[in-house]
């Protein structure tokens, strides 16, 4: 698919979807075969486990808030202004770790793969889905989750 001209406003996302990824607000903000972009609200405690990205290389916009990263075993803090930079293959993960404080970003990813599907698979999973479903459903789209005990978390 290719990608089309326009602007997607700051209140939507494409098509109207906003995605309900375990307590994380996920909103599509453009598609096409060669990249894919959200607006990700992460609520004080939440996080995205380390994981890899074999095909993809994967961005952050910090816009709101502190972003904790760990990147390939080394433990960082990404703040409003910075540009987080994940290559494929290296393992991540990414944290809100305040108590009380809403962490915003723009993610993309290039290209986009099955990453737009996989969105759509958790989002049906539902907010209370098993961690191990989680895990399965992310693997048959190219993200592979750590496996807990590898975690230093």
């Amino acid at each position: 698919m290719e990608m089309t001209a326009g602007i997607t406003s700051a209140n939507e996302g494409l098509d109207n979807v906003s995605w309900n990824i375990l307590g994380q607000t996920y909103v599509p903000k453009q598609l096409s075969d060669s990249s894919f972009s959200w607006h990700a609200t992460l609520p004080a405690g939440t996080f995205v486990p380390p994981h890899i990205h074999p095909k993809q290389d994967e961005f952050l916009y910090i816009l709101e808030g502190r972003f904790d990263i760990w990147l390939d075993g080394k433990e960082m803090a990404a703040e409003p202004g910075d540009l987080v930079r994940l290559p494929m293959g290296i393992a991540h993960g990414i944290f809100n770790k305040h108590a009380t404080a809403t962490a915003k970003c723009l993610f993309w990813v290039s290209p986009t793969r099955r990453l737009h599907d996989l969105f759509w698979a958790l989002h049906n999973l539902g907010p209370n889905a098993l961690p191990s479903d989680v895990v399965a459903v992310s693997a048959q789209h190219e993200i592979d989750f750590l496996p807990p005990e590898t975690e230093d978390h």
